[in-house]
């Protein structure tokens, strides 16, 4: 599966458009555990972080097809079955890229049930990749990773969506 450029992607195409303005961003991000319960993560080749396969919805595609779209193409595995269980809104989570593009998230996370293949540890979007235990994770690392985490957590104690 070739990941399309940023300039043809929907997101891409729309900045150019609205050149600086605060976008939307609608995406997923996919929380992926092995048989050990570790976590994997990918090292982005944008900016160096470490961080779960995550990116923007294309046109067309659904919130879920997002999650699945991207942890294969920053991992090469495919996931089989996704559970959302936390969204990210909200005026909390604006941020500005190293481009000094702004954005305002809304982000689902989905926890990846089922998943197969090999892991890619380089791909077009990422320099490493690989598994780590709740208390050996790698730096720098994304603010993002202890937050779902803990989501997921409170998700899987609670059985309640987490919606911030």
């Amino acid at each position: 599966m070739a990941s399309i450029s940023w300039a043809d992607s929907y997101l891409g195409q729309l900045r150019a458009l609205a050149g600086d303005r605060t976008l939307m961003f609608v995406g997923a991000r996919g929380l992926v555990l092995d048989d050990s319960g570790r976590v994997l993560l990918i090292k982005r080749a944008d900016n160096g972080v470490w961080a779960m396969p995550a990116g923007a919805m294309e046109l067309g595609e659904s919130i879920a097809d997002c999650a699945v779209r991207e942890v294969h193409e920053e991992t090469g595995l495919q996931a089989a079955a996704v559970t959302p269980f936390a969204f990210y809104t909200g005026p909390g989570y604006t941020f500005t890229n190293m481009y000094a593009d702004t954005y305002q998230l809304f982000v689902v996370a989905f926890r990846i049930d089922r998943w197969a293949g090999e892991l890619a540890r380089v791909t077009d979007e990422t320099t490493d990749a690989g598994f780590f235990a709740h208390d050996e994770m790698p730096t720098p690392l994304s603010r993002t990773v202890v937050e779902t985490l803990a989501d997921l957590a409170s998700f899987e104690r609670t059985g309640q969506m987490v919606l911030k």
